[in-house]
Protein backbone atom coordinates (compact mmCIF):
# COMPACT_ATOMS: atom_id res chain seq x y z
CA UNK A 1 0.00 0.00 0.00
CA UNK A 2 1.03 3.67 -0.12
CA UNK A 3 2.12 5.18 3.31
CA UNK A 4 2.01 8.61 3.90
CA UNK A 5 6.11 8.92 2.93
CA UNK A 6 4.22 8.10 -0.54
CA UNK A 7 6.15 5.13 -1.39
CA UNK A 8 4.49 2.08 -2.93
CA UNK A 9 4.73 -1.06 -0.48
CA UNK A 10 3.51 -3.83 -2.94
CA UNK A 11 1.42 -6.81 -1.25
CA UNK A 12 2.73 -10.42 -2.40
CA UNK A 13 -0.28 -12.98 -1.30
CA UNK A 14 0.46 -16.21 -0.51
CA UNK A 15 -2.31 -18.59 -1.93
CA UNK A 16 -4.48 -20.47 1.09
CA UNK A 17 -6.90 -23.50 1.31
CA UNK A 18 -9.48 -24.05 3.12
CA UNK A 19 -13.36 -23.70 4.81
CA UNK A 20 -13.56 -19.90 4.36
CA UNK A 21 -11.51 -19.78 1.00
CA UNK A 22 -14.51 -22.29 0.26
CA UNK A 23 -17.13 -21.03 0.96
CA UNK A 24 -15.61 -17.94 -0.64
CA UNK A 25 -15.51 -19.41 -3.73
CA UNK A 26 -19.29 -20.34 -3.97
CA UNK A 27 -19.95 -16.93 -2.54
CA UNK A 28 -18.17 -15.53 -6.01
CA UNK A 29 -19.42 -17.96 -8.25
CA UNK A 30 -22.78 -17.34 -7.54
CA UNK A 31 -22.27 -13.56 -7.91
CA UNK A 32 -20.39 -13.99 -11.00
CA UNK A 33 -23.77 -15.98 -12.21
CA UNK A 34 -25.82 -13.14 -11.23
CA UNK A 35 -23.71 -10.87 -13.09
CA UNK A 36 -23.04 -12.81 -16.72
CA UNK A 37 -26.31 -14.76 -16.55
CA UNK A 38 -28.89 -12.14 -15.41
CA UNK A 39 -28.72 -9.76 -18.06
CA UNK A 40 -29.42 -12.36 -20.44
CA UNK A 41 -32.55 -13.64 -19.13
CA UNK A 42 -35.93 -12.68 -20.35
CA UNK A 43 -39.67 -12.45 -19.04
CA UNK A 44 -42.49 -11.67 -21.36
CA UNK A 45 -39.67 -10.41 -24.07
CA UNK A 46 -38.25 -7.79 -21.87
CA UNK A 47 -35.43 -8.59 -20.01
CA UNK A 48 -35.15 -9.49 -16.10
CA UNK A 49 -33.14 -7.00 -14.64
CA UNK A 50 -32.04 -4.13 -16.85
CA UNK A 51 -31.98 0.17 -16.26
CA UNK A 52 -32.71 1.30 -20.06
CA UNK A 53 -30.72 4.68 -19.88
CA UNK A 54 -32.22 6.30 -22.74
CA UNK A 55 -36.02 5.91 -21.53
CA UNK A 56 -35.08 6.05 -17.66
CA UNK A 57 -37.04 2.58 -17.69
CA UNK A 58 -36.28 0.20 -14.96
CA UNK A 59 -36.64 -3.54 -15.60
CA UNK A 60 -37.32 -5.82 -12.68
CA UNK A 61 -38.32 -9.30 -12.60
CA UNK A 62 -41.13 -8.90 -15.62
CA UNK A 63 -42.20 -4.92 -13.83
CA UNK A 64 -41.50 -2.19 -15.65
CA UNK A 65 -40.90 1.17 -13.28
CA UNK A 66 -40.30 4.55 -14.50
CA UNK A 67 -39.12 8.08 -13.71
CA UNK A 68 -42.79 7.92 -12.14
CA UNK A 69 -41.55 5.16 -9.56
CA UNK A 70 -38.52 6.78 -8.34
CA UNK A 71 -39.62 6.15 -4.50
CA UNK A 72 -39.18 2.87 -5.54
CA UNK A 73 -35.51 3.70 -5.80
CA UNK A 74 -35.34 5.15 -2.39
CA UNK A 75 -36.62 2.57 -1.14
CA UNK A 76 -34.33 0.31 -2.49
CA UNK A 77 -31.52 2.50 -1.16
CA UNK A 78 -32.79 2.73 2.26
CA UNK A 79 -32.99 -1.08 2.36
CA UNK A 80 -29.43 -1.68 0.97
CA UNK A 81 -27.94 0.57 3.65
CA UNK A 82 -29.53 -0.77 6.61
CA UNK A 83 -29.05 -4.20 5.76
CA UNK A 84 -25.49 -3.44 5.45
CA UNK A 85 -25.83 -1.96 8.84
CA UNK A 86 -27.58 -4.60 10.17
CA UNK A 87 -25.34 -7.47 8.91
CA UNK A 88 -21.93 -5.05 10.00
CA UNK A 89 -23.65 -4.61 13.75
CA UNK A 90 -23.66 -8.41 14.13
CA UNK A 91 -20.91 -9.78 12.05
CA UNK A 92 -18.52 -7.13 11.17
CA UNK A 93 -17.20 -6.30 7.79
CA UNK A 94 -18.77 -9.53 5.91
CA UNK A 95 -19.39 -7.60 2.85
CA UNK A 96 -16.19 -6.32 2.28
CA UNK A 97 -14.86 -10.34 2.79
CA UNK A 98 -17.40 -11.83 0.32
CA UNK A 99 -19.34 -10.25 -1.43
CA UNK A 100 -17.71 -6.67 -2.40
CA UNK A 101 -17.00 -6.82 -6.33
CA UNK A 102 -13.12 -5.24 -5.35
CA UNK A 103 -12.71 -8.50 -3.07
CA UNK A 104 -14.61 -10.52 -5.77
CA UNK A 105 -12.74 -9.88 -8.90
CA UNK A 106 -9.36 -9.20 -6.93
CA UNK A 107 -9.60 -13.30 -4.97
CA UNK A 108 -11.93 -15.03 -8.30
CA UNK A 109 -9.58 -13.28 -11.76
CA UNK A 110 -6.62 -11.24 -10.72
CA UNK A 111 -4.45 -13.45 -7.88
CA UNK A 112 -5.67 -16.87 -9.97
CA UNK A 113 -3.99 -14.99 -13.42
CA UNK A 114 -0.69 -13.77 -11.11
CA UNK A 115 -0.05 -16.92 -9.96
CA UNK A 116 0.06 -18.95 -13.03
CA UNK A 117 1.82 -16.56 -15.22
CA UNK A 118 4.11 -15.40 -12.30
CA UNK A 119 3.77 -18.08 -9.80
CA UNK A 120 3.32 -17.91 -6.17
CA UNK A 121 4.35 -15.71 -3.66
CA UNK A 122 8.13 -17.05 -2.85
CA UNK A 123 8.75 -16.86 -6.79
CA UNK A 124 7.55 -13.59 -7.57
CA UNK A 125 9.43 -12.30 -4.70
CA UNK A 126 12.69 -14.11 -6.19
CA UNK A 127 12.26 -12.54 -9.38
CA UNK A 128 11.54 -8.90 -8.33
CA UNK A 129 14.75 -9.04 -6.15
CA UNK A 130 16.47 -10.61 -9.14
CA UNK A 131 15.78 -6.90 -10.93
CA UNK A 132 15.06 -6.34 -14.58
CA UNK A 133 15.02 -9.23 -17.05
CA UNK A 134 13.37 -10.72 -20.03
CA UNK A 135 11.84 -13.57 -17.87
CA UNK A 136 10.27 -10.36 -15.69
CA UNK A 137 8.89 -8.23 -18.30
CA UNK A 138 7.57 -10.66 -20.81
CA UNK A 139 5.75 -12.08 -17.44
CA UNK A 140 4.53 -8.60 -16.42
CA UNK A 141 3.15 -7.67 -20.00
CA UNK A 142 1.36 -10.94 -20.19
CA UNK A 143 -0.50 -10.41 -16.69
CA UNK A 144 -1.20 -6.84 -17.52
CA UNK A 145 -2.65 -8.12 -21.00
CA UNK A 146 -4.59 -10.59 -19.42
CA UNK A 147 -5.84 -7.97 -16.34
CA UNK A 148 -6.90 -5.44 -19.47
CA UNK A 149 -9.26 -8.40 -21.07
CA UNK A 150 -10.66 -9.19 -17.56
CA UNK A 151 -11.37 -5.43 -17.23
CA UNK A 152 -12.57 -4.93 -20.39
CA UNK A 153 -15.04 -8.67 -20.28
CA UNK A 154 -16.22 -7.20 -16.73
CA UNK A 155 -17.32 -3.59 -17.87
CA UNK A 156 -19.07 -5.28 -20.69
CA UNK A 157 -20.82 -7.36 -18.34
CA UNK A 158 -21.37 -4.73 -15.90
CA UNK A 159 -22.85 -2.02 -18.93
CA UNK A 160 -24.99 -5.01 -19.77
CA UNK A 161 -27.59 -4.15 -17.09
CA UNK A 162 -27.96 -0.59 -18.52
CA UNK A 163 -27.32 -1.13 -22.09
CA UNK A 164 -29.36 -4.95 -22.89
CA UNK A 165 -26.92 -8.01 -23.30
CA UNK A 166 -27.97 -8.98 -26.51
CA UNK A 167 -27.30 -5.34 -27.84
CA UNK A 168 -24.27 -5.03 -26.09
CA UNK A 169 -22.52 -8.14 -26.90
CA UNK A 170 -23.34 -8.20 -30.46
CA UNK A 171 -21.93 -4.74 -30.66
CA UNK A 172 -25.54 -3.01 -31.62
CA UNK A 173 -25.17 -0.83 -29.29
CA UNK A 174 -24.78 3.22 -28.98
CA UNK A 175 -21.60 5.26 -28.97
CA UNK A 176 -22.10 6.32 -25.31
CA UNK A 177 -22.84 2.55 -23.82
CA UNK A 178 -18.97 1.66 -25.83
CA UNK A 179 -17.43 4.90 -24.67
CA UNK A 180 -18.83 4.40 -20.86
CA UNK A 181 -17.39 0.82 -21.58
CA UNK A 182 -13.65 1.74 -22.58
CA UNK A 183 -14.10 4.38 -19.43
CA UNK A 184 -14.67 1.08 -16.88
CA UNK A 185 -12.42 -0.85 -18.66
CA UNK A 186 -9.11 1.25 -17.83
CA UNK A 187 -10.43 2.13 -14.33
CA UNK A 188 -10.70 -1.41 -13.71
CA UNK A 189 -7.33 -2.22 -15.38
CA UNK A 190 -6.23 0.89 -12.81
CA UNK A 191 -7.02 -0.88 -9.91
CA UNK A 192 -5.78 -4.84 -10.63
CA UNK A 193 -2.62 -3.57 -11.62
CA UNK A 194 -1.50 -1.07 -8.91
CA UNK A 195 -4.47 0.47 -7.01
CA UNK A 196 -5.72 -2.87 -5.27
CA UNK A 197 -5.94 -2.83 -1.83
CA UNK A 198 -5.91 0.95 -1.49
CA UNK A 199 -9.12 1.45 -2.73
CA UNK A 200 -10.32 -0.27 0.68
CA UNK A 201 -7.68 1.84 2.73
CA UNK A 202 -8.01 4.97 1.15
CA UNK A 203 -11.34 5.62 -1.43
CA UNK A 204 -13.54 3.00 0.73
CA UNK A 205 -16.33 4.98 2.88
CA UNK A 206 -17.38 2.00 4.25
CA UNK A 207 -14.07 1.61 6.07
CA UNK A 208 -14.36 4.69 7.46
CA UNK A 209 -17.63 4.29 9.48
CA UNK A 210 -17.76 0.68 10.23
CA UNK A 211 -16.47 0.68 13.40
CA UNK A 212 -19.26 3.19 14.51
CA UNK A 213 -21.42 0.58 13.32
CA UNK A 214 -19.67 -2.32 15.44
CA UNK A 215 -19.48 -2.82 19.42
CA UNK A 216 -18.15 -5.17 22.05
CA UNK A 217 -20.46 -7.97 20.77
CA UNK A 218 -20.04 -7.90 17.05
CA UNK A 219 -18.37 -11.09 15.63
CA UNK A 220 -15.49 -10.12 13.74
CA UNK A 221 -12.17 -11.90 13.20
CA UNK A 222 -10.05 -11.74 16.00
CA UNK A 223 -6.79 -13.26 17.04
CA UNK A 224 -7.18 -14.62 20.83
CA UNK A 225 -3.91 -13.49 22.55
CA UNK A 226 -4.94 -15.56 26.05
CA UNK A 227 -3.99 -18.63 24.07
CA UNK A 228 -1.64 -17.43 21.60
CA UNK A 229 0.47 -15.70 23.58
CA UNK A 230 3.61 -15.65 24.78
CA UNK A 231 4.77 -17.03 21.32
CA UNK A 232 7.45 -18.72 20.71
CA UNK A 233 9.41 -21.92 18.88
CA UNK A 234 9.19 -25.84 20.32
CA UNK A 235 7.32 -25.20 23.50
CA UNK A 236 4.69 -22.92 22.22
CA UNK A 237 4.00 -25.43 19.61
CA UNK A 238 3.55 -28.35 22.62
CA UNK A 239 1.46 -25.80 24.26
CA UNK A 240 -1.12 -24.73 21.55
CA UNK A 241 0.17 -21.03 21.49
CA UNK A 242 1.83 -19.14 18.58
CA UNK A 243 4.37 -20.69 17.12
CA UNK A 244 5.39 -16.85 15.25
CA UNK A 245 5.72 -18.16 11.59
CA UNK A 246 3.94 -15.24 10.09
CA UNK A 247 1.41 -17.36 7.67
CA UNK A 248 -1.29 -15.47 8.63
CA UNK A 249 0.45 -12.08 7.66
CA UNK A 250 1.38 -13.67 3.78
CA UNK A 251 -1.95 -14.45 2.90
CA UNK A 252 -3.55 -11.75 4.08
CA UNK A 253 -4.68 -9.17 0.81
CA UNK A 254 -4.36 -6.10 2.96
CA UNK A 255 -0.52 -6.86 4.21
CA UNK A 256 -1.50 -6.41 8.04
CA UNK A 257 -0.97 -8.67 11.32
CA UNK A 258 -4.31 -9.90 12.38
CA UNK A 259 -2.28 -10.66 15.70
CA UNK A 260 -1.96 -6.73 16.43
CA UNK A 261 -5.58 -6.27 17.03
CA UNK A 262 -8.86 -5.06 14.98
CA UNK A 263 -7.37 -3.00 12.39
CA UNK A 264 -9.02 -0.62 9.47
CA UNK A 265 -7.83 -2.53 6.61
CA UNK A 266 -9.36 -5.77 7.93
CA UNK A 267 -11.87 -7.08 5.05
CA UNK A 268 -12.89 -9.85 6.97
CA UNK A 269 -11.56 -11.86 4.48
CA UNK A 270 -10.62 -15.01 6.88
CA UNK A 271 -7.88 -16.16 5.18
CA UNK A 272 -5.79 -15.79 7.95
CA UNK A 273 -7.82 -18.17 9.91
CA UNK A 274 -7.58 -20.81 6.73
CA UNK A 275 -3.88 -20.28 7.27
CA UNK A 276 -4.05 -20.52 11.39
CA UNK A 277 -5.73 -24.11 10.84
CA UNK A 278 -3.54 -25.34 8.28
CA UNK A 279 -0.73 -24.64 10.72
CA UNK A 280 -2.99 -25.57 14.05
CA UNK A 281 -4.46 -28.68 12.83
CA UNK A 282 -0.78 -30.36 11.95
CA UNK A 283 0.53 -29.35 16.30
CA UNK A 284 -3.05 -30.93 17.18
CA UNK A 285 -4.51 -28.07 18.57
CA UNK A 286 -7.43 -25.38 17.28
CA UNK A 287 -6.68 -22.16 15.71
CA UNK A 288 -5.59 -19.17 17.36
CA UNK A 289 -7.51 -16.78 14.66
CA UNK A 290 -11.26 -17.16 14.66
CA UNK A 291 -14.66 -15.59 14.53
CA UNK A 292 -15.14 -14.12 17.93
CA UNK A 293 -16.28 -11.04 19.43
CA UNK A 294 -14.59 -8.60 22.36
CA UNK A 295 -17.15 -9.79 24.82
CA UNK A 296 -16.36 -13.91 24.19
CA UNK A 297 -13.12 -13.27 24.90
CA UNK A 298 -13.41 -11.14 27.92
CA UNK A 299 -15.85 -14.29 29.05
CA UNK A 300 -19.38 -12.36 28.21
CA UNK A 301 -21.82 -14.03 25.91
CA UNK A 302 -22.54 -12.23 23.00
CA UNK A 303 -26.26 -11.06 22.32
CA UNK A 304 -27.68 -11.00 18.78
CA UNK A 305 -30.29 -8.81 19.99
CA UNK A 306 -28.89 -5.63 21.36
CA UNK A 307 -30.16 -2.10 21.16
CA UNK A 308 -28.17 -1.39 17.77
CA UNK A 309 -29.47 -4.83 15.85
CA UNK A 310 -32.95 -3.89 17.45
CA UNK A 311 -33.19 -0.53 15.50
CA UNK A 312 -31.82 -1.47 12.06
CA UNK A 313 -33.74 -4.85 12.42
CA UNK A 314 -36.76 -2.37 12.96
CA UNK A 315 -36.09 -0.40 10.12
CA UNK A 316 -35.35 -2.81 8.06
CA UNK A 317 -39.11 -4.51 8.89
CA UNK A 318 -40.02 -0.99 8.54
CA UNK A 319 -38.68 -0.43 4.78
CA UNK A 320 -40.27 -4.07 3.81
CA UNK A 321 -43.76 -3.85 4.88
CA UNK A 322 -43.98 -0.09 3.44
CA UNK A 323 -42.46 -1.24 0.23
CA UNK A 324 -44.42 -4.34 -0.11
CA UNK A 325 -47.41 -2.28 0.67
CA UNK A 326 -47.00 0.37 -2.30
CA UNK A 327 -45.78 -2.70 -4.68
CA UNK A 328 -48.96 -4.45 -3.66
CA UNK A 329 -50.76 -1.28 -4.44
CA UNK A 330 -49.24 -0.38 -7.97
CA UNK A 331 -50.84 -0.12 -11.23
CA UNK A 332 -48.68 -1.09 -14.36
CA UNK A 333 -49.49 2.37 -16.61
CA UNK A 334 -49.24 6.17 -15.86
CA UNK A 335 -51.50 9.17 -16.57
CA UNK A 336 -51.05 12.10 -16.50
CA UNK A 337 -53.68 15.88 -16.87
CA UNK A 338 -52.84 18.91 -18.18
CA UNK A 339 -54.53 21.94 -19.08
CA UNK A 340 -54.52 22.36 -23.50
CA UNK A 341 -51.99 25.44 -23.52
CA UNK A 342 -52.86 28.65 -23.80
CA UNK A 343 -56.85 28.13 -22.72
CA UNK A 344 -57.97 28.60 -19.39
CA UNK A 345 -61.78 28.19 -19.21
CA UNK A 346 -64.14 28.81 -22.46
CA UNK A 347 -68.21 29.67 -21.95
CA UNK A 348 -69.47 28.20 -24.93
CA UNK A 349 -72.60 29.07 -26.68
CA UNK A 350 -75.46 27.19 -24.49
CA UNK A 351 -74.02 28.84 -21.24
CA UNK A 352 -71.47 25.72 -20.08
CA UNK A 353 -68.24 26.36 -18.59
CA UNK A 354 -65.63 24.61 -20.56
CA UNK A 355 -61.97 23.31 -19.37
CA UNK A 356 -59.74 21.64 -22.27
CA UNK A 357 -57.21 18.91 -21.01
CA UNK A 358 -55.10 16.44 -21.94
CA UNK A 359 -54.75 12.80 -21.02
CA UNK A 360 -51.45 10.99 -21.05
CA UNK A 361 -51.62 7.50 -20.39
CA UNK A 362 -48.81 5.01 -20.42
CA UNK A 363 -49.32 1.53 -20.74
CA UNK A 364 -46.50 0.09 -18.55
CA UNK A 365 -47.18 -3.75 -18.48
CA UNK A 366 -45.77 -6.61 -20.66
CA UNK A 367 -49.13 -8.03 -21.37
CA UNK A 368 -49.38 -9.37 -24.78
CA UNK A 369 -53.03 -8.36 -25.21
CA UNK A 370 -54.26 -4.61 -25.72
CA UNK A 371 -55.19 -3.46 -22.30
CA UNK A 372 -58.73 -0.76 -22.07
CA UNK A 373 -58.79 2.29 -20.17
CA UNK A 374 -62.14 4.06 -19.26
CA UNK A 375 -62.07 7.24 -17.80
CA UNK A 376 -64.11 8.88 -15.30
CA UNK A 377 -64.32 12.47 -13.26
CA UNK A 378 -65.21 13.31 -9.52
CA UNK A 379 -65.80 16.23 -7.86
CA UNK A 380 -68.05 18.20 -10.35
CA UNK A 381 -71.66 17.12 -10.11
CA UNK A 382 -73.79 17.86 -13.50
CA UNK A 383 -70.75 17.61 -15.21
CA UNK A 384 -70.55 16.82 -18.75
CA UNK A 385 -67.17 14.60 -19.75
CA UNK A 386 -66.13 14.29 -23.31
CA UNK A 387 -63.25 11.55 -23.67
CA UNK A 388 -62.57 8.56 -25.47
CA UNK A 389 -61.61 5.00 -23.94
CA UNK A 390 -58.26 4.13 -25.05
CA UNK A 391 -57.02 0.21 -25.84
CA UNK A 392 -53.56 0.62 -25.74
CA UNK A 393 -50.93 -2.42 -26.15
CA UNK A 394 -47.59 -3.33 -24.34
CA UNK A 395 -45.68 0.10 -24.26
CA UNK A 396 -47.61 2.03 -25.86
CA UNK A 397 -48.69 5.64 -24.62
CA UNK A 398 -51.08 7.87 -25.91
CA UNK A 399 -52.50 11.24 -25.57
CA UNK A 400 -56.00 12.32 -26.03
CA UNK A 401 -58.17 15.71 -25.20
CA UNK A 402 -60.40 15.34 -22.00
CA UNK A 403 -63.05 18.09 -22.45
CA UNK A 404 -65.14 18.65 -18.98
CA UNK A 405 -68.24 21.00 -19.10
CA UNK A 406 -70.52 22.11 -16.56
CA UNK A 407 -73.56 24.40 -16.25
CA UNK A 408 -72.54 28.12 -15.32
CA UNK A 409 -73.35 29.13 -11.78
CA UNK A 410 -72.85 31.83 -9.03
CA UNK A 411 -72.50 29.05 -6.61
CA UNK A 412 -69.02 27.96 -8.56
CA UNK A 413 -65.91 28.82 -7.13
CA UNK A 414 -63.46 30.27 -9.53
CA UNK A 415 -61.24 27.07 -8.75
CA UNK A 416 -62.61 23.53 -8.53
CA UNK A 417 -60.62 20.52 -7.44
CA UNK A 418 -61.53 17.42 -9.31
CA UNK A 419 -60.35 14.21 -10.05
CA UNK A 420 -59.71 11.70 -12.87
CA UNK A 421 -60.34 7.74 -12.42
CA UNK A 422 -58.52 5.89 -15.05
CA UNK A 423 -59.25 2.49 -14.96
CA UNK A 424 -58.43 -0.78 -16.79
CA UNK A 425 -58.34 -4.57 -15.55
CA UNK A 426 -55.16 -3.77 -13.81
CA UNK A 427 -56.51 -1.46 -11.24
CA UNK A 428 -57.37 2.00 -11.00
CA UNK A 429 -55.44 5.24 -10.88
CA UNK A 430 -56.39 8.48 -9.35
CA UNK A 431 -55.08 12.33 -10.95
CA UNK A 432 -55.98 15.08 -9.48
CA UNK A 433 -56.64 18.21 -11.27
CA UNK A 434 -58.66 21.59 -10.98
CA UNK A 435 -61.57 23.10 -12.94
CA UNK A 436 -61.95 27.22 -13.74
CA UNK A 437 -64.65 29.10 -13.84
CA UNK A 438 -65.46 32.76 -14.15
CA UNK A 439 -68.44 32.96 -11.66
CA UNK A 440 -66.58 35.59 -9.15
CA UNK A 441 -65.65 37.95 -12.40
CA UNK A 442 -68.91 37.65 -13.88
CA UNK A 443 -70.02 35.74 -16.58
CA UNK A 444 -68.09 35.61 -19.59
CA UNK A 445 -68.52 35.04 -23.12
CA UNK A 446 -65.09 35.17 -24.29
CA UNK A 447 -62.31 32.10 -24.54
CA UNK A 448 -59.73 32.61 -21.68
Amino acid sequence: MVGFSGSRKWIYVQSIEGKFTTIRRWTFLALHIVLFVLPWIRINEDPALLFELQTRRLFVLGAVFTAADTIFLLIILLFATFTLFFVTSLFGRLWCGYACPQTVFLEAWIRPVEKWIEGDRSRRLRRERMGISFDLVWRKAAKWTVFLLVAFVLSMAMMSYFAGARELWSFNGGRVEYTLVAIFTLAWFFDFAWFREQFCNYLCPYARFQGALTDDETIQISYLPDRGEPRGGKEAAADGRCIDCGKCVVVCPAGIDIRDGFQLECIACARCIDACVSVMDKLEHPTLVDYTSVAAMEGRKPRLLRPRTFVYGAMLAGLIVVGGAMVWGRVPFEATVNRAPGSLYTIDADGLVRNTYFLKITNNSSAEEPVLYRVRVDGLPEAEVVVQDLELASRESRTVPLVIRVPASDDLLRTIPLQVYVTSTDGELIVDATFKTGAEIGTATTAR
